[in-house]
């Protein structure tokens, strides 16, 4: 058994299929096909169920694709710190962020970091919450952003962005003489609302139920424009992070102070007790530096 034949395994695990597989990975289907059989049969165990649509993997094969992602992750790391050795200011980086945090704040942090470190690669995903911290600790990823609060287990967090949630109501709600709202005011409201896969969701709806209430969604979204537009169509009310209600610029919507203080808190998350390389800590660094 060797790293290759785990990497191609893993591909076509992905993939769940032979042909697409082959072609991400630049290789023939038969020699894809070849490596595959040659590893389950020096386990002794069939990987992969093949249809003439699909190739699924079986039981077995799922505890092998658990074991090639970690062998994976350990050989990345291996790479990462011998090539620090010898290669500070060089290299590349894959960093996810939750989608709303990209907009926010990353185009500039980007862009004055590749000034400072032209030769340094940044490969940027967005993930949902879930998924990314995920990525992180299976070590796909190396850094990630993180909303917070989060289940800390397993992750290094270095704090970066510190604000609180604000209140958008249409300009004629009777919500809007007020100068701040305490959430026990929206328990009759109508909610424009995250989709579950946000952090976003889960702050806000934790907030309505320790004042008693679980919120009324009437619609649900992953775009903060979208959002503000049905605030401003008078369709309900939202909330959101006070950098965003800075992008809001519409007649039609009243920002308010909520009581308690919902803060919205972002940090840079690695993974506990993993070598971090030289340029991710530059990154990390120069985050930090320009944090709010």
């Amino acid at each position: 058994m060797d790293i290759r034949q785990l990497t191609y395994f893993l591909e076509v695990a992905k993939q769940k299929s032979m042909t697409k597989a082959a072609e991400v990975l630049h290789v023939s289907q038969p020699a894809l096909s070849k490596m595959v059989k040659g590893l389950e049969e020096e386990l002794g165990m069939t990987l992969i169920t093949r249809t003439n649509k699909s190739s699924e993997v079986t039981d077995v094969g799922k505890i092998v694709m658990e074991y090639a992602v970690k062998m994976n992750a350990l050989l990345n790391e291996m790479n990462v710190t011998l090539s620090d050795l010898t290669n500070l200011q060089h290299g590349s980086l894959q960093i996810g962020i939750p989608p709303i945090a990209g907009s926010l704040y990353f185009p500039k942090v980007i862009a004055e970091f590749h000034k400072a470190f032209p030769k340094i690669k940044i490969n940027i995903t967005e993930y949902t919450a879930p998924k990314l911290t995920k990525k992180v600790l299976e070590g796909e990823i190396e850094l990630g952003i993180a909303v917070l609060p989060m289940d800390e287990e397993g992750f290094q967090l270095y704090p970066m962005v510190s604000e609180e949630m604000k209140l958008l109501v249409h300009y004629k709600h009777t919500l809007s003489l007020k100068s701040a709202v305490h959430f026990k005011e929206l328990e009759d409201e109508e909610f424009i609302f995250y989709h579950e896969d946000f952090a976003l969701h889960d702050i806000i709806w934790k907030q309505c139920m320790n004042e008693g209430f679980t919120p009324n969604i009437l619609i649900k979204s992953s775009q903060w424009d979208f959002m503000a537009e049905m605030v401003a169509a008078n369709l309900g009310v939202t909330i959101l992070p006070e950098s965003i209600c800075s992008r809001v610029d519409h007649q039609h919507i009243k920002i308010m102070d909520l009581k308690p203080a919902t803060p919205w808190n972002l940090a840079v998350m690695t993974k506990k007790d993993k070598y971090v390389s030289n340029v991710a800590r530059t990154f990390i660094d120069f985050i930090l530096k320009n944090k709010k």
